[in-house]
């Protein structure tokens, strides 16, 4: 009886993760996929990748990823971006990927504030193998067993395809950031089952952070004395999704070119397995070149508990340059990495 409802509890959290949106840890080292108004906001070129890992203490996996790439056009003061993202999960072969064209237009309110207004056009396909899956029809409570083979009570498409669309606004300057995005304006059909229908809800997402500047230290290359560059960040990240609501909120430090952060996940409501409560480590580095490299580990709090889960393991790249003067930045505190 015990092990049916590890079964289930772990069959529910996988096929929510589908029902509603992938959740990052590092969600400011996912711009595009936090907010569109993001494409084009260095100023400069960018790309980068994230790959997450969730859960990897089951059986089964749970994996996503998004890659990433936008310009910025200063003679139009646009941003052009190109957006891919997927997801996997082992128990029920269930796939996620979109592809999505993102556009930005930048207002600048004076030499260091700026807005931009973005729109992502997606299009998505889903996917499901279930010739291994149960429903809940199928499961004996009293005995205790499976009535059934699985699979054998499914009937419906195992695939579906459809066209979505994100939008958002952000507002930056030298040391504050604040951003408003929503997801799924077209709110895609996501039931498999043919008796059923089922939306995508839209996505409400409030995040924002500012940056406090420290006194700089020397690195002594014993030619010359170079300031390093210490800052301290908050950052925030609130979402709602249907009846789901989750904050993020934390805190970096960047020692260049070291970066260490702490967050919390979670926003304590009724439905305390969906929004799954954790502590998040950070470890990372962003250099002069450019170049940011960024690990993190999700350490449940839940009731799913970490012994049971073994938390989550999730990786960032992401490299930005310019063919005109590499002199010319632009910094918007997202959280301490420059972006």
């Amino acid at each position: 009886m015990k092990g049916l409802i590890i079964f289930l509890t772990c069959f529910t959290l996988s096929f929510f993760g589908f029902a509603q949106d992938i959740q990052y840890s590092q969600y400011y080292a996912n711009p595009i996929y936090l907010n569109p108004a993001f494409a084009g906001s260095t100023g400069q070129t960018r790309f980068g990748v994230n790959f997450r890992n969730q859960w990897p203490a089951l059986e089964e996996s749970f994996v996503a990823y998004t890659a990433y790439f936008d310009h910025y056009e200063e003679r139009i003061n646009s941003g052009f971006g190109l957006i891919i993202q997927g997801a996997q999960e082992s128990f029920t072969q269930t796939s996620l990927n979109e592809i999505g064209l993102v556009y930005s237009y930048r207002l600048r309110l004076s030499d260091k504030s700026y807005i931009q207004a973005g729109i992502q056009g997606s299009f998505v396909a889903r996917e499901a193998l279930f010739d291994r899956v149960i429903l809940g029809t199928q499961l004996d409570i009293d005995r205790g067993v499976i009535v059934g083979e699985p699979g054998s009570a499914f009937d419906g498409d195992s695939e579906l395809k459809s066209a979505d669309a994100h939008a958002g606004l952000l507002y930056f300057g030298r040391k504050v950031w604040l951003g408003v995005s929503v997801a799924h304006l077209l709110e895609p059909e996501i039931s498999y089952l043919a008796d059923n229908s089922n939306q995508l809800p839209m996505k409400y997402s409030l995040h924002g952070g500012y940056r406090f500047d420290l006194s700089p230290g020397d690195i002594n290359d014993y030619f010359n004395n170079t300031d390093q560059e210490r800052s301290f960040a908050l950052g925030i990240n609130y979402k709602q999704q249907g009846q789901f609501s989750q904050l993020d909120l934390g805190a970096e430090f960047f020692f260049e070119p070291l970066v260490l952060g702490f967050w919390y996940r979670g926003l304590p409501t009724k439905y305390s397995l969906p929004n799954n409560e954790a502590l998040i480590f950070l470890l990372g580095v962003s250099l002069s070149s450019g170049l940011e490299l960024g690990y993190s580990f999700d350490y449940s709090i839940s009731k799913l508990g970490f012994s049971s889960s073994g938390g989550a393991h999730e990786v960032s790249m992401r490299y930005t340059f310019s063919s005109k003067d590499p002199r010319k930045r632009y910094y918007a505190p997202l959280p301490s990495f420059r972006y």
